[in-house]
Parts: C-alpha cells; structure tokens; sequence
C-alpha cells in the first residue's frame, strides 16, 4: 500500500522557520518526482514545489523561490522541505504527493504544477505563520 506522511508543521511567527518531512512507503521511492502543495482557506490547492526521482532537479512556485528549499533522501525514502522566512500567506495546510512519473517536468501542465499529474496523497500538515 502506497502511503505517503506529512509531519513538521506547527505555528510560527513571521520570519521563522519550519521544516516539513514526507515519509513514504510502499513503492519504489527513487522511482517517482514527489511534490509539496499547499491549500489556503477560501483558496484552491497550488503546487509549491517538486523534486525529481535520483538526480535532485527541483522546481519551485514563484512565491515561494529564495526561501523555500526541497530535497530527498533516498535511502530513507523521505523529502524534506525547509521553509524560511516565512509569511503569514504561506498559512495553509501543505501535503506531499507522489508524481506520476520520475521527472518534475512530467508534472506540469500549462507551466505549473498540475494536481491530476500526481497520484497519491498525504493526509496534510497544518502550516500557521502569525503576523
């Protein structure tokens, strides 16, 4: 069974940090692009940012560039996301996703992240950064 776990949200002030994990199971981890996305109260679901299978290419949603880091390790199976400086619109429940295929660029449709790209689901972790 392919799971995938979200922990390492929580409240933070603005300009702090928090890192997020996603452990996964259950299929070929190196196999496959993972991505973070995000959904806001009142807003719809938007892709954050992606890491492709083995070679660490990555990609990242323009408000997030400069602050937000993704990275994997294979060998755990997980995919980490480090976020800094961090504002009070990044507040959102953030889930990892597997990819349907090994590269980020498999992911997209019309130049972002595409939701129907990715076929398995984390619960979600609750991000609040307080003004």
């Amino acid at each position: 069974e392919v799971q995938l776990v979200e922990s390492g949200g929580g409240l933070v002030q603005t300009g702090g940090s928090l890192r997020l994990s996603c452990a996964a199971s259950g299929f070929t981890f190196d196999a496959f692009a993972i991505g973070w996305f995000r959904r806001a109260p009142g807003k719809e679901r938007e892709g954050v940012s992606c890491i492709s299978s083995s070679d660490g290419d990555s990609s990242y949603a323009d408000s997030v560039k400069g602050r937000f880091t993704i990275s994997r390790d294979n060998a755990k199976n997980t995919v980490t996301l480090l976020m800094n400086n961090l504002k009070p619109e990044d507040t959102a429940v953030y889930y990892c996703a597997r990819g349907v295929g090994a590269r980020c660029s498999s992911t997209y449709y019309r130049g972002r992240m595409a939701t129907v790209k990715y076929d398995y689901w984390g619960q979600g972790t609750q991000v609040t950064v307080s003004a």
